[in-house]
């Protein structure tokens, strides 16, 4: 990241620097994911009740109308109202909290009565901007472990909330987030043994206070029940099967075994990775990561052209966000770690977790236009 003077241009003149190939490459991937969808709930009556495919083509076409409007709003402007944001994120996760206490036991979702919406995932972007603004502010005072300590206290206000839904997995996404852009903006060798030991021994010291989901899955994941017939090892198993019988090109669009017949459980979601390698094979996988990781190769190269600080933490901070939902998703889909939860980014049913990565893109994109020239 390249600190660079300020200077006012005309708006309008700045959008011949907007990031054509990562718009596509979104674009590209959620139509894919929409695609896809419509396979993974075809012949459902359930499902189709629920209008999966509807509801993401809304959500999609809202997020890439809120690209077009984050990315003619100068990024800077997120600086100056981040305290207002975190208090405000704050505040409406612990009303959430509280309502879901009193009327549900728990809760991660408002319902409106014609979708579900989580904070949750807005909160992921707002994390990224008031941890962007911290550290800018505070760069020069990293080296003090107090102010790293200050930065940790700031990320747990919002994380709290967030693990007393309980969501664990979103929680430990905040935490990644954290550490990432702790990492960026210019964490201490010395230190970061520190942290390396305590991410090694904080899992075994928080496994006791899991709730009883949490340490199951943790535990089938250790011990897999190989004659499962249902919950996570069965899902898990389902969605090897998946894998492994669509070999090189697929069993086709449509035409995949465990995805029709409904064996692969959450195939629109959480398995969907799982349902299109049944159905494209593995070049189709090998294509379709390739294209996620094209995307978080042009956010890093966003943080790279920002012309200061908060610009380069705000693009860094997505392609984290992304690069983590991506592996963590993927890595669930090949039983190489417990079930989580995270969506395949762009791709899996989620109007709250599309919409709030299309939020991050459109941010990338506001950076993208207020650098200097543009670098291919």
């Amino acid at each position: 990241m390249r600190e660079k003077r300020y200077t006012t241009t005309p708006i309008i003149t700045n959008w011949r620097h907007f990031d054509f190939w990562l718009l596509g490459a979104v674009l590209l991937l959620v139509i894919v994911g929409v695609t896809m969808i419509r396979s993974a709930v075809a012949g459902n009556i359930e499902l189709a009740e629920l209008n999966l495919v509807n509801r993401q083509l809304i959500f999609a076409g809202a997020g890439f109308v809120v690209i077009l409007i984050l990315s003619a709003i100068d990024y800077r402007f997120w600086s100056s109202i981040s305290r207002a944001m975190y208090l405000g994120t704050i505040l409406i996760l612990a009303i959430l909290y509280v309502v879901g206490s009193a009327l549900y036991g728990s809760a991660r979702w408002f319902d409106t009565g014609v979708i579900l919406i989580q904070p949750s995932e807005v909160a992921k972007i707002v994390m990224i901007l008031v941890l962007a603004d911290f550290f800018t502010r505070h760069k020069g005072q990293l080296g003090d472990l107090t102010w790293v300590a200050r930065s940790f206290i700031l990320a747990l206000g919002i994380v709290i909330w967030i693990l007393l839904q309980p969501n664990l997995s979103t929680s430990i996404v905040m935490l990644v987030l954290w550490f990432a852009m702790l990492w960026a903006s210019g964490l201490r060798i010395k230190h970061l043994f520190m942290f390396v030991a305590g991410g090694v021994i904080l899992p075994f010291a928080a496994f006791p206070f899991l709730v009883d989901y949490q340490q199951r899955r943790v535990i089938n994941f250790l011990f897999p029940d190989p004659n499962a017939s249902y919950g996570e090892s069965y899902n898990i198993q389902q969605a090897l099967i998946s894998i492994g019988s669509g070999g090189l090109f697929g069993q086709g669009y449509g035409h995949g075994t465990q995805v029709q017949l409904r064996f692969l459980k959450v195939r629109w979601s959480d398995f969907i990775f799982s349902a299109m390698a049944q159905e494209f094979g593995f070049v189709g996988m090998i294509i379709l990561i390739a294209i996620l990781f094209f995307v978080i190769y042009r956010c890093l190269r966003a943080a790279h052209l920002a012309r200061d600080t908060f610009g380069g933490l705000i693009a860094y901070g997505v392609a984290v966000l992304i690069a983590f939902q991506v592996i963590v998703n993927i890595g669930v889909n090949l039983n190489l770690m417990p079930a989580t939860g995270l969506t395949l980014p762009f791709v899996s049913y989620g109007g709250s977790s599309l919409l709030s990565i299309l939020i991050g893109i459109g941010l990338v994109e506001s950076v993208v236009l207020r650098h200097k020239a543009l670098e291919l």
